[in-house]
């Protein structure tokens, strides 16, 4: 402990020694019109969320092959990518990011989990360096102070949030308890499928937070027992598999109420998580996550690329996070993010429709606009540089406690 408290010391003042020399942390960066467009990313190699490091890494390292065997961005390759650990801790995250800055990187990919973005995007955006995360959902992005250079894939809750309630209401509940992770990305959820069932008919018994660094979660089963509702809802993490232990010994569990998750619980280890030797007990419950499988040419070029990866959760979202940036920067013939980031979002939509880097660059190179329609489908980004609307996978597990896509559907942002 303290030897870690010694390091991360060390590091602050190596940080405030650039911060007082450059005047910001990032600005020490190599040319931003160098005209070699260079990447970073800060996304989960470690800690709770590490099963979500995998497929965004390598999809966005699948993205950089694909941008380089289509002749790379103005001319030049995109170099290998500078890589750091979110690690599930802000202050681990938020100095992932100060290394990648020092890099001098043109832009940032990360963070996965909401929480930890919110950690350094001041670092990120404040230094003038494109942010983009393939999987960030929480509200609080969309009217975030970022001069404009935070940039998401994933789709807000605000556009999951009604289809989780379409689900929870489409199964006949009328009596539903939600309980969620206390941060950005549980409230916001929350929030949004709270005010969703409601709009539905659907009674909130309960609409609760919990710390999500606690030790033992019998008290938030004992809550959504005591709300006595015929459906549950769990916004949770990789805790969530305490809370659902919880809820079963009580009887709650999906042979007993509506069992449902969002996408921090869609994992198809969960099952065995929850009840090891036991999987069928999770057989029955259902829940929403932006779509990953729907693209199936881009489903079997990755898995070619990647062949050891198993989920795919948020992997497409992070590839149109490296191609816009990449588009972007043919658009403005310029790798410096403050020239590139004004085509972030012209990029997306108004455009001729491609669907591909290598398509979308030949209509670039002619004077075109574009409209790139993403593997994660199409982005149209808001002025606010996300989704205008979100396809969303409705999953369960089935009797044997194996996950299965039930199906998708289209949620779009109102006006």
């Amino acid at each position: 402990m303290k030897a870690s408290i010694r390091r991360s010391a060390i590091f602050a003042s190596a940080a405030a020694l650039v911060i007082a020399v450059c005047g910001t942390t990032g600005t020490a960066r190599a040319d931003p019109g160098d005209g070699e467009l260079q990447f970073g990313y800060v996304l989960p190699e470690t800690g709770q969320l590490a099963y979500l490091g995998p497929p965004q890494i390598e999809s966005l390292k699948f993205a950089i092959q694909t941008i380089n065997d289509a002749g790379g961005v103005l001319g030049k390759p995109v170099p290998a990518v500078v890589s750091s650990d979110e690690a599930g801790q802000e202050a681990v995250a938020a100095q992932s990011a100060d290394r990648v800055l020092a890099a001098g990187v043109d832009a940032i990919v990360g963070a996965a989990a909401s929480g930890m973005s919110l950690a350094f995007i001041d670092r990120v955006t404040g230094a003038g360096v494109v942010q983009c995360s393939g999987s960030n959902t929480a509200p609080t992005f969309t009217d975030y102070e970022d001069d404009g250079f935070y940039f998401r894939t994933a789709p807000s809750d605000a556009l999951q949030g009604p289809i989780l309630a379409d689900v929870v209401r489409g199964d006949g509940h009328d009596r539903v308890a939600v309980v969620a992770r206390a941060d950005d990305y549980g409230r916001g959820l929350m929030e949004s499928t709270r005010e969703a069932l409601e709009d539905r008919g659907v009674t909130v018994a309960l609409a609760e937070t919990y710390d999500p660094k606690a030790t033992n979660f019998d008290q938030v089963a004992q809550q959504i027992e005591n709300s006595r509702p015929d459906a549950a809802v769990v916004i949770a993490f990789e805790e969530g598999t305490q809370i659902m232990q919880g809820m079963i010994e009580s009887g709650l569990g999906p042979d007993q109420i509506g069992v449902y998750g969002a996408d921090g619980l869609r994992s198809e280890e969960l099952p065995s998580l929850v009840a090891p030797g036991r999987p069928e007990r999770l057989a029955g419950m259902k829940g929403t996550a932006p779509a990953s499988e729907t693209n199936e040419q881009y489903v079997k070029d990755l898995k070619k690329f990647a062949p050891e990866l198993k989920e795919l959760q948020f992997a497409p979202q992070v590839f149109d996070c490296v191609t816009t940036i990449a588009l972007a920067a043919e658009k403005a013939e310029s790798d410096d993010p403050g020239e590139y980031v004004k085509e972030m979002n012209g990029v997306t939509k108004g455009g001729e429709k491609c669907n591909s880097f290598a398509a979308c660059k030949e209509l670039i190179a002619d004077g075109k606009d574009v409209d790139y329609q993403g593997v994660s489908g199409p982005l149209n980004f808001t002025d606010k540089g996300e989704p205008g609307q979100a396809t969303i996978e409705v999953y369960g597990y089935d009797d044997e406690g194996k996950l299965q896509t039930l199906r998708t559907e289209t949620s779009k942002a109102q006006d």
